[in-house]
């Protein structure tokens, strides 16, 4: 017997059913369960539903408590890729969490100067352990990097011509593009050269009366190879003094280690950036650097105290959950190394070898026979960090792949992905993988059960 519209039950016979289970605003779950009620009408429309009254109620109800949970939930990262842009880059341990949490129980002096008794200043929670890391003069924080780019391009270079090499008009994810950022900053751009060789000659002839800033932005997401000409930021920084310009760095992905001290491909320190004596420099604070989204800013006092002064700074700044977040981010680094509370350096810096007997953990904790019916093999592999950070470089993993016997790849990939606990994977030529690269240790036996569980 097919369902008629008339067995549809009404929202009030809905709430009956949850019996007040669900302690959320009255609307959102009345929201959720009218939009059940359009689904089970269209299907009755088409003839498709075979349900009694009682079971649509008791299926709404269900779909109720499933949507009404929490959307952000804990993952294990199969894919390999380290500061993954859709998992919110750069992990942290929950240690840190709760450590962080216990400071911010209640109330914080984020703005309040605990020995004057007065008003503060939010950046002088990590403005000096900033800038002394870096070298630089002085530090600030805002909510990203393009923030930051924003930020300074409006103070330094609003109404004015902006010069940068066409080989720099770089786009990152999201489809975040130089060109774009310098126009809504209220700067104009002026482009020289050519996208695969650019001379200090077109800089000299870029000049102008109109020229308020010359802009290098380091290529962090992509490398050019071949027959190409770049101008050091060192020479366009003498370029600029002689021309008193002054010259801002766009660093994108912002290490503060030597990368090739950790086994990873090279890419330049922030340090190193600041002794070429750009006016201000900027970098992310979720990629490398690993922690939370946030632009840092470091170079002249003169720039970061304008900027800091600057209408827009009010509406990129970030909160106090941030700030503590990349204060204890800060004091995971040492002079030369990190401690173990920095997990994105952990992890990216983790052996293969180490990786391999993880997994090796994960296939002698599972039946022979779930290990033949879904085909699973422990496999050498190499994935990128992510974000667009050290792109030419490909790092040691190691991978468990699948090759079920039955079904198809992609509706295994979903049931890793729908499960009770949630795997991120990939495919690639009809195998599953799950990437060990980005597991945290402490997510192995997890994996093993979700593996059991599929």
């Amino acid at each position: 017997m097919k369902t008629s519209l008339k067995d549809c039950p009404s929202v009030h016979q809905v709430l009956l059913e949850l019996n007040g289970n669900i302690l959320l605003h009255q609307d959102y779950i009345k929201y959720i369960i009218n939009s059940e009620l359009t689904k089970i009408r269209a299907n009755i429309r088409k003839g498709k539903l075979s349900k009694t009254k009682g079971e649509l109620i008791s299926h709404i109800a269900s779909q109720v408590l499933l949507q009404s949970a929490p959307k952000l939930v804990n993952i294990i990262n199969g894919t390999g890729i380290v500061l993954h842009t859709g998992f919110g880059r750069a992990p942290f341990r929950g240690k840190q969490l709760k450590d962080l949490a216990d400071r911010l129980d209640g109330y914080a002096n984020l703005e309040f100067d605990l020995e004057s008794g007065n008003r503060g200043d939010r950046q002088t929670l990590i403005h000096e352990q900033l800038s002394s890391m870096c070298g630089a003069e002085a530090g600030m924080v805002v909510n990203n990097n393009a923030a930051a780019v924003f930020l300074a391009l409006n103070e330094m270079a609003e109404g004015g011509e902006v010069i940068c090499s066409r080989g720099q008009m770089v786009e990152i994810g999201g489809s975040f593009r130089i060109p774009d950022i310098i126009e809504k900053s209220g700067a104009i751009l002026k482009e020289v050269g050519t996208t695969n060789r650019t001379h200090l000659k077109d800089y000299e002839k870029s000049i102008s009366n109109k020229t308020k800033l010359i802009l290098w932005v380091h290529t962090s997401n992509y490398v050019v190879k071949g027959f190409t000409k770049e101008v050091s930021l060192s020479d366009l920084v003498n370029f600029g003094k002689k021309h008193k310009i002054p010259v801002m760095a766009d660093l994108g992905s912002g290490a503060l280690l030597d990368m090739n001290l950790l086994g990873l491909a090279d890419e330049i320190p922030v340090k190193s950036i600041v002794n070429s004596g750009p006016d201000i420099i900027s970098f992310s604070g979720d990629k490398l650097l690993g922690g939370p989204q946030s632009g840092l800013m470091v170079g002249r006092k003169k720039w970061v105290n304008a900027c800091k002064k600057n209408p827009l700074y009010r509406v990129l700044r970030c909160d106090k959950v941030t700030i503590g977040l990349l204060e204890e981010t800060l004091r995971s680094y040492r002079s030369q190394s990190f401690s173990k509370d920095n997990l994105s350096l952990t992890m990216l810096t983790t052996s293969r070898k180490v990786l391999k007997i993880r997994g090796k953990k994960v296939l002698d904790s599972l039946q022979k026979k779930i290990i033949k019916d879904l085909g699973i093999s422990l496999m050498d592999s190499e994935v990128e960090a992510g974000s667009g950070s050290l792109p030419d470089d490909k790092i040691e993993s190691a991978s468990l792949s699948f090759s079920p016997k039955n079904g198809k790849v992609k509706d295994l990939a979903k049931a890793f992905r729908c499960g009770s606990i949630p795997v991120v994977g990939y495919i690639q030529k009809n195998t599953f993988y799950i990437d060990l690269k980005a597991v945290l240790p402490n997510q192995i036996k997890r994996l093993s059960t979700s593996i059991q569980e599929i």
